[in-house]
């Protein structure tokens, strides 16, 4: 089976083309970040003309570079939600009317299961069960994958996601827009030590995060003396510090608790590189295998949208007539591809 997809849930256009024998084909990105940079975060109404624009031309590049004529595409996978409405709108327009014009299924694709099964697109894929780490500037969530829609969310944050604890404090130092991979830059020349802020909900039980108080301690931090540029380099040190400690700390606890022997890293955060380095060392230290997709499909992409897709399409499973998204979806609505 061939697919193409589509993901618009945010700032990201993207298609991809997947094959179930051959692999993925193509991927074609389009990223806004210049688009929202002057505001300092999305605006939803210019995203979703963005997305307008970019589409068609990521969709003929995608087609072309997978080598594929419209004939061959015999599904079309979209993401309907969690998301941004009129964003995830064009892209399911677009989904619904290629799918009635080719006379083939389209399937709505939960934007987080295409987070955990990016993984699968590298060699080797990881295990079931596992347990998931997704963290992005929206989610903060441990996961136990029993398998294919089959999820058991331990614990999620009370707040702030960990990416927008990242974005929050780099907007404090006055780095620029998207602040966590600046302020992860910047962290590189911190000095250890210099300051020291909360690592949230260590000392409670259970698998809980909550990031609101960091992001407290570090607007204390910055407006209790003007920073040199050395010092604005140490707070953001102990900021990524804080932050993947905690988030360290609470996925081997949950694999602890459940005795699984594979963690898997998914979302825009997993693309952090201390966070990479350090839950790989502690987790193989434990006897623990680590799966991270490449840093390309950590944040938002069309290819983890089209795993998650082919294998409901695969199932027989298809959404029905009429355009539906959802700006809410608990993934725990979820079932096992063709238990729908």
């Amino acid at each position: 089976m061939r697919i193409l997809a589509i993901e618009t849930s945010c700032d990201e256009s993207a298609v991809a083309v997947l094959d179930e024998q051959r692999g993925l084909l193509a991927h074609e990105l389009w990223s806004q970040i210049d688009l929202h940079r002057a505001f300092g975060g999305v605006v939803p109404e210019l995203a979703s003309r963005d997305h307008l624009r970019r589409l068609l031309p990521l969709l003929r590049s995608a087609l072309e570079h997978a080598g594929t004529r419209a004939s061959e595409i015999e599904g079309v996978a979209y993401t309907a939600g969690p998301g941004l409405v009129g964003a995830l709108l064009t892209g399911a327009a677009l989904a619904r009317s290629l799918s009635f014009g080719w006379k083939v299924p389209a399937i709505g694709v939960h934007h987080l299961e295409g987070h955990l099964l990016a993984p699968m697109l590298e060699t080797p894929a990881p295990p079931f069960p596992h347990i998931a780490l997704l963290v992005s500037g929206g989610h903060t969530m441990l996961i136990e994958v029993r398998g294919i829609g089959d999820y058991l969310l331990l614990g999620q944050t009370r707040d702030d996601a960990a990416g927008e604890a990242f974005d929050k404090s780099a907007k404090l130092l006055g780095l620029p827009y998207p602040g966590g991979p600046e302020l992860a830059q910047l962290a590189a020349s911190g000095r250890p030590g210099r300051y020291s802020f909360p690592r949230p909900m260590l000392d409670r039980p259970g698998f809980e995060f909550s990031f609101s108080g960091l992001k407290t301690a570090v607007l204390q931090a910055v407006r209790s003396a003007a920073l040199s540029d050395q010092e604005r380099a140490d707070v953001a040190l102990a900021v990524q510090d804080a932050i993947v400690a905690t988030l360290c700390v609470k996925a081997l606890r949950a694999l602890e608790y459940t005795g699984h022997r594979a963690l898997v890293v998914a979302g825009g955060v997993g693309a952090n590189r201390e966070l990479r380095a350090r839950l790989t060392r502690e987790a193989r230290a434990s006897g623990v295998q680590v799966f991270f997709p490449r840093l390309e499909f950590c944040t938002d992409n069309a290819a983890m949208i089209a795993v998650a897709g082919l294998h409901r399409l695969r199932a027989h499973e298809h959404t029905g007539g009429g355009i539906e998204v959802r700006a809410r979806w608990p993934l725990e609505q979820l079932r096992p591809p063709g238990m729908a």
